[in-house]
């Protein structure tokens, strides 16, 4: 990993903790968590903690500790020898991951309708309408997808929710992949919203379960 990139995630100056962290590794861990997220920092890609710590203007005592969390995480694995790499992608529990999706984003679907207000249903009924628009092969549709997905997670006001969906998206290595047409996926979105304007939160999450789970993936 070559120490010349850019670090526009950090705000604090040298040795200086972000506002909001309580501690250097706090910081440390989600800069590194969030570069993980958004591909920033590829799967199978050597960490390397004297360039990370001079990335991010600190020692290399945080740098290792954050390691340590993100591993516990998952995100990261160790080996004695080779340091810290960002997690591959396991095929494996596919079918697993979306269960787990599906659970979490129906429970943020729920909590959405009962607290999203104009503005939020506005915000999602333009992400929708843009990707209806789009051709089946346009490659902003996936981003635009994570966007409108990320947005319900906001609106369902639990931090917690948010972190464990950031979690479970950078499990899935750049996110959930599905092969519905996006006039599907726009169609099925179209009835969520539909439930989180109504304030049902029941209709809200079955519709989200079965929007993921029935995903040919």
């Amino acid at each position: 990993m070559s120490p010349a990139r850019p670090a526009p995630l950090i705000r604090a100056g040298p040795g200086q903790a972000a506002p909001g962290y309580v501690s250097k590794t706090d910081m440390v861990a989600a800069l590194i968590r969030e570069l993980i997220i958004t591909g920033e920092l590829p799967a199978g890609e050597q960490l390397r903690q004297r360039d990370l710590a001079q990335r991010f203007h600190v020692s290399q005592t945080p740098v290792r500790e954050a390691m340590r969390r993100l591993e516990s995480e998952g995100l990261v694995v160790g080996d004695t020898h080779r340091g810290f790499t960002v997690v591959e992608p396991d095929d494996g529990p596919v079918e697993e991951n979306f269960q787990i999706r599906a659970a979490l984003e129906s429970l943020g679907a729920s909590l959405a309708a009962r607290k999203i207000d104009e503005q939020g249903l506005a915000g999602l009924q333009a992400l929708n309408d843009r990707m209806r628009a789009m051709e089946e092969d346009d490659p902003r549709y996936a981003a635009l997808n994570r966007e409108f997905h990320f947005a319900v997670y906001s609106c369902a006001g639990s931090p917690l929710l948010l972190t464990l969906m950031r979690l479970l998206w950078a499990s899935l290595q750049g996110g959930p992949r599905v092969l519905r047409s996006h006039a599907e996926s726009a169609r099925q979105h179209d009835a969520i919203l539909d439930a989180l304007r109504a304030g049902d939160a029941a209709a809200a999450s079955t519709r989200t379960y079965q929007h993921i789970m029935g995903a040919p993936h």
